[in-house]
Order: structure tokens, then sequence, then C-alpha cells
């Protein structure tokens, strides 16, 4: 019998999982042992099953023992020194193995996996670039057959750049023309030019760097010869994209390990395009510069949060998360807000204990420097101090250094975890709020008021409050918003990856603040996607984008993008199905080599599927020849640039506004929504709309030294079913000029509305005004200087 417990005990050692982690390393982590199901559970480390040397203990475990029925007499007991010979020379073969494995015989193999990486990161690289310039391609080709680019004469190009973003091209064709580079920023940094009556310094106000980058390109790859300006301009816009696509393709084959992933999200993200980005209509938005970079930011940041990463890659990571952090703050004047929320992810993996503490100073490092940055670079904006940002930031680094959330119960983490969340945020509401009454900027009001109209806290008549509220990007999304992704099959496998992810999430927060240290060495078989850093952070990434998506629609083409990359790693990640397979204890057929089978099955018949369905209405898109023409705007432009003297100032809407920019001349407002000054200026030139006297339009517009009036005929007599966001609906709501009868609302007013009136051509509104343009679309009226009185 004894011979047989020493022959058990040896059994069980040659037996070992090949899988099994060291014992050495797994000290090193202080893994947690593992249950019967082993749902979440580490290996643990066994003295003798577990390890790859016998510990100097000779006890042999509990669960080693011989069972009671068949005890041994301890007259017939082995001596230790029989069994400890016997373990003895189960020491000396393994060293035997060692020895062979280290023996030169065996280094092929080693040199064929070496081989093995490099070919398949060298092919997964050429896979994410080639993505990224086929998306290109197929964008360039796109904005042609839309809009027949090449045929367009340069005024008809510039109205293709919609939504007011034209105004931005004007600033790229102003640097171009001027004599040298340095006389162009020095313009544009004392512009008097732009808005009436103010100097504004425009590549701060209006974040130019882009414009300025480009237009110096421009001038030092002498390709005056070469393209033409517009095609240069939207060239390097579209290669941003190309970047965007493939800092995604990155971001989700970091994460599932295979190539696969990347493919299956750069598919998804061309085929809701539409949701997931606004390049195809309006070039020269800010976001369509910034969020390339912002994509490449969390690629590098996915990197760096990995734990199977060398230390090499993690400094690349690093650099290229530092980089992008601060080009991603100056291209962009609402970034702040955007890496805020980012900020908040990270600070959950961060009290929950998720991830080392000496990447999170990295991290904390990346953020206060290009803050620092963008600050000296902006010219001291006040914008980045009163950022939500740096208020978080501060307010953690503070909580961090007063409290220890590590040590304790479970209870006692919970409470302190609770008391964390407190300090922290009552930090920064109160370093934001000293800010900000210390640089006196008193815009928190306007977004506290908007904050709760939106949330329906309050009501308010205040004009540019409603009008916000009832632009699209602020607006709930739409039922066929989720038709769409459901359509393309990305939002229900979605549904099913984030809830895995979740799940396992929610569980590892658990095993942590029970006192149990992640594992940092993870095997596929250990079933746990969720105690992966990377995977938390974009769990946590997706939950408070998608969050905010939710409430402003125009947050959508900063989740999407992020859905369907996330949701191609879910379904391409072997790692994924095993936590599955796992908690449902499958025992018919291995796990492991089922998930393997899935997490290549089941993309390849998603991609086929989407293959079969929408590559021939990609192909239809790029064949077809579309249109978008609009002759009244043409020969609106083609009026004011031959017409119109160059010191002459416009007024009207916004978006018009922006267009009338591109032409060079003056105007009394900009299509900027986060300026609260410049939309008090756009509801003086709404009033066109309202029911107002000749007179008081007149002092409005006089106030802002207008000389020209736009009035747009589809404002005037706008027939939308919702009255409630009409312009004119706003007007008659904001001054007061409205009655309620059986629940109805009509507007009354002793006065007409202006824009039907000066139509009529009459006194008094033929005093203070003059028709010098009209057509179907829009009427151009002079602005008297002096008032001429007619009966």
């Amino acid at each position: 019998m004894a011979e047989l417990r020493c022959r058990k005990v040896l059994g069980e050692k040659e037996e070992r999982p090949n899988g099994e982690v060291d014992w050495q390393h797994t000290a090193n982590s202080d893994s947690s042992p593992e249950d019967e199901s082993g749902i979440g559970q580490t290996n643990s480390p066994d003295p003798i099953s577990g390890g790859d040397t016998v510990p100097e203990s000779d006890a042999v475990p509990e669960s080693d023992s011989v069972p009671e029925s068949d005890t041994v007499p301890e007259s017939d007991t082995v001596p230790e020194d029989a069994v400890d010979s016997s373990l003895l020379g189960a020491e000396e073969e393994d060293k035997k193995e060692e020895v062979e494995n280290m023996s030169p015989t065996k280094s092929p193999s080693s040199k064929s996996v070496i081989l093995q990486r490099v070919v398949k990161v060298f092919f997964g690289c050429l896979a994410a670039v080639t993505c990224g310039m086929m998306y290109a391609v197929y964008l360039s080709t796109y904005h042609e057959r839309m809009f027949w680019f090449s045929t367009r004469q340069e005024v008809e190009r510039e109205l293709t750049f919609q939504g007011g973003s034209a105004m931005y091209y004007y600033y790229y064709k102003h640097m171009l023309s001027a004599p040298s580079f340095e006389k162009g920023v020095y313009d544009l940094m004392r512009d008097n030019r732009t808005v009436s009556g103010q100097t504004i310094n425009a590549v701060e106000t209006l974040s130019l760097y882009p414009e300025l980058i480009t237009s110096l390109l421009y001038r030092l790859t002498w390709s005056q010869d070469v393209i033409e300006p517009v095609y240069f301009y939207i060239g390097v816009v579209f290669g941003l994209q190309a970047v965007y696509v493939t800092a995604l393709f990155i971001s989700s084959w970091v994460m599932s390990g295979t190539w696969v992933a990347g493919m299956l999200a750069v598919a998804w993200y061309i085929i809701n395009r539409s949701d997931a980005t606004k390049v195809e209509y309006a070039i020269p938005l800010r976001e369509n510069w910034a969020l390339p970079y912002f994509s490449c930011q969390v690629a590098a940041l996915t990197g760096f949060l990995s734990n199977n990463i060398s230390s090499a890659a993690e400094m690349f990571c690093y650099l290229l998360m530092s980089v992008t952090t601060f080009t991603f703050l100056a291209v962009w004047e609402q970034s702040h807000y955007v890496l805020f929320v980012q900020g908040l992810a990270l600070f959950l993996l961060d009290t929950f204990d998720l991830v080392p503490q000496r990447k999170m100073a990295d991290i904390h490092k990346v953020y206060l420097s290009s803050l620092l940055l963008a600050y000296l670079l902006q010219h001291q904006k006040t914008d980045l101090l009163t950022s939500p940002l740096l208020s978080l930031l501060i307010a953690s680094l503070l909580a961090r250094y007063f409290q220890n959330m590590k040590k304790g119960p479970l209870v006692a983490r919970l409470m302190k975890i609770l008391l964390h969340f407190y300090l922290v945020f009552t930090t920064a509401i109160t370093f934001n709020y000293v800010i900000k009454k210390i640089l006196n900027v008193d815009e928190s009001d306007f977004t506290l008021k908007f904050l709760q109209v939106k949330f329906g806290l309050n009501t308010s008549t205040d004009f540019i409050t409603n009008l916000l509220l009832c632009q699209e990007a602020f607006l709930a999304p739409t039922q066929d918003f989720f038709l769409r992704l459901t359509h393309a099959s990305v939002l229900p496998f979605y549904l099913l990856v984030l809830l895995v992810c979740l799940a396992s999430t929610l569980h590892t927060i658990y095993r942590r603040l029970s006192g149990e240290p992640m594992k940092l060495n993870l095997r596929l078989e250990d079933g746990r996607i969720g105690e992966q850093p990377e995977v938390i952070y974009h769990v946590f990434h997706t939950l408070l984008f998608g969050a905010l998506a939710m409430v402003f629609e125009g947050l959508k083409y900063l989740w999407t993008p992020y859905v369907c990359m996330f949701t191609a790693f879910g379904v391409c990640s072997p790692e994924l199905w095993m936590t599955v397979f796992r908690w449902l204890r499958l025992r018919s057929i291995h796990p492991v080599v089922l998930a393997l089978i899935l997490s290549t099955a089941v993309p390849t018949i998603i991609g086929f599927s989407l293959w079969r369905e929408y590559f021939p209405r990609v192909l239809a898109e790029l064949s077809e020849l579309q249109e978008f023409y609009d002759p009244d705007a043409v020969e609106l432009m083609n009026w004011i640039k031959s017409q119109v003297p160059t010191a002459a100032v416009f007024a009207g809407s916004p978006q018009l506004l922006g267009m009338v920019k591109c032409s060079g001349l003056t105007v009394t407002s900009l299509p900027l929504y986060t300026d609260v000054n410049l939309l008090k200026r756009s509801e003086s030139a709404y009033q066109v709309y309202a029911m107002r006297s000749a007179e008081d339009v007149y002092k409005l517009l006089t106030a802002h030294k207008s000389s020209y009036v736009i009035i747009e005929e589809s404002l005037c007599n706008e027939m939308s079913p919702a009255k409630g966001c009409r312009v004119k609906d706003l007007l008659d709501y904001s001054n007061g000029h409205v009655v309620y009868d059986k629940g109805e609302m009509y507007a009354f007013s002793k006065h007409g509305r202006f824009c039907h009136e000066i139509k009529m051509n009459y006194s008094p509104y033929t005093n203070y005004f003059t028709r010098v343009f009209w057509n179907r679309s829009y009427h151009v009226y002079k602005v008297n200087s002096v008032i001429s009185f007619q009966y």
C-alpha cells in the first residue's frame, strides 16, 4: 500500500496539465484556489500536482491520501525515507527533462514559433493598412460620384461642405493666399474680418490648427503644381479617416488576438458609416479631424493596459498615447469632454483596483502633460483649466493620497469605495467651481439651465435653450437608428458580447473586493474574459458613451464605431466563448476546442452574410451617379462675390453665414453652438422670422453693424409637422407672442411676421430695408444707413 501511495503521488505529478501555471509565477501573482466548478477561479498551485518542483515538506496532502476504508495499518506503512527517495528520483527526472528542453535540438521549434508570430504580425499589419487605404479610396470615389466634384466650379465645390462647415475651408484658402505662413497666422490671430465689430483670435476660437498644418504641408511639399488646394485638403481628411479605420482594426485585433476581428470591425463600420461619421457631407468639421486621433489614442491605451505586453511595446503605446492625446486636445475644442468620459472609465478601473497603480500613474501623467501643453499652445485658453477632466484628475489624486482602499474585509472596502466616490466628486465639483470663479467664467449657468430643461426638471422660454434642444444632435436617437444597427447584425451581437463581458467584469470586481488578487498570466482554459484590464476598460467605455448616446443623438458618432470594434472583438475572441462554456460547465466536448472553433466559424458566417448582402450595395453606390446641386444657393453666392462690396457685413441664419463666410465677407455670427455670445448674436438675426416691427428688427441688425440681411424661404414658410421646433414658433414663444386656446398654442401679435410683411414692399419696411436680390429660396435686403420715410 505504501508503494501504491508513492506511485499515486508521482503519477499525479506526471499527469499535470500542460497549461498549469508555475508555482513560482502563481506565488508571485497571489492566485486563489479554484473550486470544483472552475467558474472564474484560478488553478491553485498545489505543492505537488501544480508546481514544477517538490516542496521541502514531504507530507502528502489530504486530497491525495488513501481512503479510510483502505487505510494501511501502522505496521505496514512505508518509511518516510522511501517516499523521500522516490520524490527525489522524480525531481531528477524533471531536471533531466528541463535539460533536454534546453538542448540545441529544441531550438528550431522555438525559432519556428518566433517566425510564426512575426508572420502573423506582418500580415495583420498589412491587413490593417490595406483596410484603411481601401476605405480612403472608397470615400474619395463616393464623394466624386455624389457631388460630381471634379466637374464643379469653385463656388459649387464649397457648397458641398454642408452644415456650416465651409467657413473652415475659407481659412485654409486664406493661409494659402497669404504672402507667407507667418503673415497668415498673424492675421488669423488678430482677425477683425470674421465677426462684425469684434477682433478675435480665430485660431483659438475656431480651432484652426488643422488648416494651419494642412496649408503648411501644401507649401512645403510643393504641391501647387501637382494638385489643386481643395483636393489636397480633402485628401488629408480622407487619409485621417483611413487612420481612424486602421486604429479600430488594431484595437479589435489586440483584444481578440486575431486580425479577423479587425476586418469584421472595419466591415461593420463601413456598413454603419451613416451613424459613425459625418465625413461624407461635412468634410471640414472639427470632429472629422479629431476623432481619428482619439481612435489612435484608444488603440494605444488598449495595448498599454494589456498584461501580455513587452516593455518595448508598452513604451511605444505610452508615447503614442501621449502624442495622440495632445493632438486630440489641440484639434477639437470639445475634446476635453470626450476625454473626461474616458477618464471616468479609467477612474472606475482604478477605484476597483483592476489595473496596476504604475500604469494609472502613467496615464495621469499623459492627461496632465497634454492639458498643460494644449493650454500653452492655445494661448492660455480657460476652457482647459475649467474642464471637468482636470477637476477629475486633481480630485482623484488627492482622494487617493488621503485614503487607502485596498485593505480590510469586503464590507470595509465597500464603505471605503463609497467614501472615495464622495470625496472625488465633491472635490472635483468644488475645484471646478473655484476655478470658474477665479477666472470669471459664467457659462456654467447656461449649461446647467440647458440640462435642467433637457431632462424635464425645468421649463424655459429662452430662445437659445429651446433652439439647441431642437437640434438633431441634442435629441434622443430615433427608432430608425437601432433598426439600422440591428439590420446590419451588429446590435444583437453587441448586446450578447456586452452581457458576457459585463458579467465577467462584475465577478472580477467582487473577487477583488473580497481580497483575491487578479491573475496576470491568464490561459485560455481559465475562461476569465473579465480579468483582462483592456477588456474591462472597453466595457466601461462603451457603457458610458452608450448611455450618453441614448440621450444625445449627436454622440452616436462617438459610440457606434466602438460598438463595431467591441462586437467584432467579442465574436472572434476564444476567451469570451471559453468564459461562456465555463459558466455552462460544458462536458460533452472539450470547451477549449469548441471555443477555438466558434471564434473562427461565427465571424466567418457573419462575414459571408455581410458580404452577400452589403457588398453589392457598396458597388452600386460607387457605380451610380448621384447629384447634389442647389442652383439657388449657387446664384446667391455668385451675386455676393460679384456685386457686394468687400466691406459688407451679412446677417442671417448661422448655417447660411458659414457658407457666406467662405466667400471672405464679414458676418454677424458663426455656426458655433458652444459660444454663448455668438448664439445671442444669432438670436438677433433670427428676429426677421418673428412678429416684430420693422423698427425693432432694424435696431437689432444695426447694433451688429449689419449691411445686408438674408431671409430664407425655408425658414419663413417652414411647414414642419413638429410645430414646437420651428424657428418662428420658438421666436413667438420667446417673445411672448402666443396665446393658448383649448390646449392649442396660437401665434398672436399686433405686428405681422417680418419675413412675410417685408415682401409686400410697403412702408414702413421700405423705409428701413431695400431689396437687392431674390430668387425662389433667398431674399437679400440692404439695411439702409439713412432712413427714408416713404408713405
